[in-house]
This record gives C-alpha cells, structure tokens and sequence, in this order.
C-alpha cells in the first residue's frame, strides 16, 4: 500500500501517467476491438441483410451505453472519493466507499434488466428501430439486457481498482473479457449460426468472465483496500456524493445514448436503414480513437484525484497539462486515418457499395474536429476527479446535448442528410471553446490556492 501511495504522491509525472495509462490503453483498445469484431462478423454473417443487422446492433447501442454508464456513475463517482481518501490516509472511509459501490451495483443492475426486459419492443422502436430492423435488434439486446449486472460490475470495480493504483489488475481483467469476447464471436455467429443472439451471447459471457476475476482480487488479499460485509450497508452521505460526483460522466454516457437516439430516428427519415448502418459503423471505428484517450484519462483520475487531496495542486496542474498533450497526438493520428483510407476501413465490414460509399463522404466530415475532443475528456476528468461536480457535468453533457443534438435536428433542414454529418465538426468545435474557457478558469484556481466560490465547491468530508 505505501508503494503506490508513494509512487502516486512522487513519482515523476510522465513516469506514473505511463504506468497507470497504459494498462488502461490496452485494456480499452481490446474493448473497442471487440465491438468492431462483433460488427464486422454480424455484417459478414448476414450479407444482404448486412445493413439491417448492423443497424440492429446500433438502435440497441444505446441501451448499453445508458449501462455502461450506470458503471460510471458508480466506478467514478467511487474512484474519484477513494482517490482522496486514500490521498488523505482516511483508509476506513475509503474502504466503506467500496462497500457502497457493490450495493449499488446490485441496485441499479436490478432496476435496468426489469425496465429493459418489460418494455424492450417500444424501447428499440422509440430509438429509432425500423420494422426491418426491429428484430435484430429485440434479439441482440434481450440477451444483452440479462447480462447487464456483468456489465455494470466490471464497468464499476475496474475504476475502483485503478483509484487504488493497480492498473495493471484493471487491464488484465479487461483484456481477458476483450479476448474471450473475439474468440467466441465467430463460433456463436458463424459456427452455431446464431447471428447477432451469438454476438450478445459472447458479449455477455466475456463480461462474466473479466467480472469473476476483479470479484476474485477484491477477496485475494493483494487490494489495498478490503471489502467488509458491514460497509454493504448503504451509507447516504457516501452515495450522495458517490453519485453527485458519477452523474457527470453518467451524464456524458446517457447524452451520447439520447445522441444515437435522435441520429437514428432523423437518419431513418433522411437516409434509412443504410444510413442508421452508417453511423453505426463510425461510431464504432470512432472506438480506436477515442477509447485510447480514455486510458489516458483513466489514469489521470487517481494522479488528480490523490494530489489534490494531498493539497498538491502543481502535480495535478502538470498531469492535466502532459495529458492533453498526449490525447491530442492520439487524436490527430486517428484524423489521418479516418480521413485518408475510409473506403478501406468500410469495407471490412460490409461488401455493399451502397453502405462503403455513404459511409465514405460521412466520416470525411465528421472527423475534421476530433483532434480537439481531448479538451473536453480531460477537462471533465480534471473535474470529476477534484469532487466538482457542477462543471464536469456541464463538460461532459456539453457536446452531445448542448450542441450535437440541436443542430442535428437543425441542419437536415437545410442541407438534407449531409447536415446531419455536418453537426458533429460545429458541436467539437464549441465543445472545444467552452473546454478551454472553463479549464483556464479552474487552473487560475488552482495556482491561488484559493476556494473557487464561483462553484460553490465545498471539499467532502474525507478529505478535509
């Protein structure tokens, strides 16, 4: 335990963002890979029916979004409060913020599978399913749905460990489910002939499997942290401020989901099941641009969340200052990319001419800004890390809902399909300005050394 209390505490700042980014890296590049092979085999596997298989998998996208995201609420809004106690030596507090989390797992899991399995069929019609697409999109997240405790588990737990420091633990248990998930892909869908009830199945087993080791380190002895049956018991103010602080990247999951939402129902008016397909297939490739930005700021949250509730406001200032840098690189690479070979990377998933060239002129567009999407990932974490709730969710609702989907609906108007594509760049690129803005202001802040009143920001119990 005081090695990593010391290597979060003194380590050189691009040595212990390295150390705790890269399993995270690895681990979220496995799970991005795994959505775009369960895409690409639904796609192959259903040939002409390619278009509405994937467009299935997409409508019932956002209801594991909202899934994921209660993991968020939970695993961050849990990390960012063990990060500061532990930053703090307040080990007990820390330890009874873990036993809150597994309750809340249970709960929310509890409350999804009953809403979901009663009302899936208007669920999927509301976000847009066609009647072509509906009943691949009933069967892929029906399956989905009982496995949601998996989901949420994982989603939760992995953030907790890192807030501890063992990152490498996290990516293991990450890439396990990553790789269980592209080994049973293939003989689900092509081998049983399953189709998109074989990608749920593997999706949900992998989930189990990463789930069954994280339960087994919990109770191995080897986490700092150690889960007593009385910290169970639900404590309010712990769960007041474990979802006050999880709400903003809750926020972020939930505006990306209600986001999918709209697009596929204004994309089923203007373009169909073709382009519902479309964007499902961006939004996946999107995956390897954006899930390795999220290692990087997965390991930022316990370099932030620990040195600010150690007062050590310069550490926290130089983390926020090498992550952006590094994201943005990442970022830019992804650009290029996307922007120089998308007939390519279209075709893998799909034969049909029709979907690779819409898909084309689409991406074009929709990539030109996502270099300055790392303003508004770290920007949020900054927040979400120090415990300042109000502006994280401002930051993390401020693309999608605040920009995306107002002139998604907008733009059609005006430009037919293509406005819909044209929204993304306009709503990065206000994200970006209000990111920089916001960000300037917190790190003012910071170099005083004094109470920001303009949040009305109150530091939480633990870590006074």
């Amino acid at each position: 335990m005081n090695d990593r209390r010391e290597l979060l505490n003194n380590e050189k700042i691009s040595n212990l963002l390295l150390k705790l980014s890269a399993p995270a890296i690895a681990g979220m590049v496995i799970q991005a890979l795994y959505n775009i092979v369960d895409t690409i085999f639904v796609g192959k596997a259903l040939g002409e029916a390619s278009a509405q298989g994937i467009g299935g998998l997409t409508v019932a996208f956002p209801v594991q979004m909202i899934m994921a995201g209660l993991g968020l609420i939970i695993g961050i809004g849990g990390a960012s409060i063990i990060s500061r106690n532990l930053g703090s030596n307040n080990i007990d507090r820390a330890e009874k913020t873990l036993g809150n989390v597994i309750f809340l797992i249970f709960v929310f899991s509890a409350l999804i599978t009953v809403a979901v399995s009663l009302y899936i069929n208007p669920i999927m019609k509301a976000f847009g399913a066609t009647d072509t697409i509906l009943p691949y999109a009933v069967d892929y997240l029906r399956i989905i749905t009982y496995g949601c405790i998996f989901f949420i588990f994982a989603m939760a737990t992995n953030n907790v460990v890192r807030a501890e420091g063992n990152a490498n633990m996290a990516m293991f248990t990450m890439v396990i489910a990553g790789v269980t998930n592209i080994i049973l892909d293939p003989i689900f869908i092509f081998g049983f002939g399953w189709g998109v009830k074989g990608a749920a199945s593997a999706t949900i087993i992998s989930q189990l499997i990463g789930s069954l080791f994280l339960v087994y380190y919990l109770f191995s002895g080897k986490s700092i942290l150690k889960l007593h049956i009385k910290n169970l018991i639900p404590q309010y103010d712990i769960i007041k401020e474990n979802i006050t602080i999880g709400l903003s990247p809750f926020a972020r999951q939930s505006s990306s989901s209600l986001m999918v939402v709209v697009l596929n129902n204004v994309l089923a008016i203007y373009g169909g099941d073709v382009s519902i397909a479309v964007f499902g297939i961006i939004n996946r490739l999107f995956m390897f641009i954006f899930m390795p930005m999220i290692g990087i700021v997965q390991g930022l949250q316990p370099i932030v969340g620990f040195n600010y509730g150690a007062r050590n406001f310069e550490r926290v200032m130089e983390s926020v200052r090498l992550s952006i840098i590094v994201t943005t690189v990442m970022a830019s690479i992804g650009f290029a990319i996307f922007y120089a070979f998308p007939e390519q990377l279209f075709g893998v998933f799909s034969n049909d001419p029709n979907l690779i060239n819409s898909g084309k002129s689409a991406i074009r567009i929709m990539v030109l800004v996502v270099p300055l999407a790392s303003f508004e990932f770290i920007g949020a974490t900054l927040y979400q890390a120090i415990g300042k709730a109000k502006p994280s969710f401002v930051l993390s609702v401020s693309r999608q809902i605040l920009f995306l989907i107002p002139l998604v609906i907008i733009l059609p108007g005006f430009f037919d399909l293509k406005g819909v594509w044209i929204a993304f760049p306009i709503a990065g690129f206000l994200s970006f300005m209000l990111s920089i803005f916001m960000m300037n202001r917190e790190f003012k802040v910071l170099k005083g050394h004094i109470p920001d009143n303009g949040y009305e920001y109150e530091i939480p119990q633990g870590t006074r």
